[in-house]
């Protein structure tokens, strides 16, 4: 899986790339995160990449001549297609969540827009970007930590990226439902102790006492994602059932 990165500030990017999950994954060569200071496809003599709004109003817009630009310096070099989705990172973009990212994993390049200042001249969204995409209902100083959110959770669904197979399918949000309580040693700590269920042995039975904690911990939390959720017939007894201590 190939990112390019259309950003102002390439080094807001080195530690978060550099450690954990995503450093392992790019020094296994699983994923490449290549970083374009789209600047360097500004006009003129000063290399202005913004301008004030047309009409008049606080702020700057980003010119849209560095941002082609950048794209248009990608394609002549072979680096993406006209297949290649182009995303731009705006809080007017469509929600970012597990199922964006699963659906944004099968292509093999992806190119992400990180916006600054009051946003970028609407010629780009209209003309350049395929999608628009949103992190969140917040407000932030740049596309680019958007940007990183979107890498990780794209890149943990390409193969060997998280080194267990199977271990992205019962985190938050990858089933549909919240993730059930985790535990670990020690088996009891300060007088709180584990579950039993978690120390018996019985497989069948843990399985059951997780699924049927994440179907009550996203009841009770999320209940929007439940409503959303695929339940089974064995999924609604037991929310209609009483909690399983363990």
């Amino acid at each position: 899986m190939r990112f390019h990165v259309l950003t102002l500030f390439p080094p807001m990017f080195d530690g978060p790339l550099s450690g954990g999950v995503l450093g392992r994954a790019i020094d296994a060569g699983l994923i490449t995160v290549q970083l374009h200071d789209f600047r360097r496809f500004a006009p003129g003599r000063h290399g202005s990449v913004d301008d004030y709004p047309f009409g008049g109003g606080p702020g700057m817009v980003l010119r849209p001549e560095p941002l082609f630009g950048a794209v248009d310096d990608l394609r002549e070099k072979g680096e993406v297609d006209t297949d290649t989705p182009i995303v731009l990172l705006t809080p007017q973009g469509r929600r970012f969540d597990q199922s964006t990212a699963e659906e944004l994993v099968r292509a093999e390049r992806l190119v992400l827009i990180c916006g600054r200042y009051e946003g970028v001249d609407e010629r780009v969204r209209m003309h350049l970007a395929t999608d628009e995409i949103s992190v969140g209902d917040f407000v932030l100083s740049g596309g680019e930590f958007a940007a990183l959110v979107v890498i990780d959770a794209v890149s943990r669904l390409v193969p060997g990226v998280v080194g267990t197979p199977g271990a992205t399918e019962d985190d938050s949000h990858s089933s549909g439902l919240l993730q059930f309580p985790q535990y670990t040693r020690p088996a009891t700590f300060r007088g709180w102790s584990t579950p039993d269920v978690l120390l018996s042995g019985d497989h069948a039975r843990v399985a059951r006492w997780r699924r049927r904690e994440a179907l009550f911990r996203t009841q009770t939390r999320r209940p929007d994602m439940l409503r959303a959720a695929r339940l089974t017939d064995e999924d609604r007894l037991m929310l209609d059932g009483p909690a399983d201590p363990g």
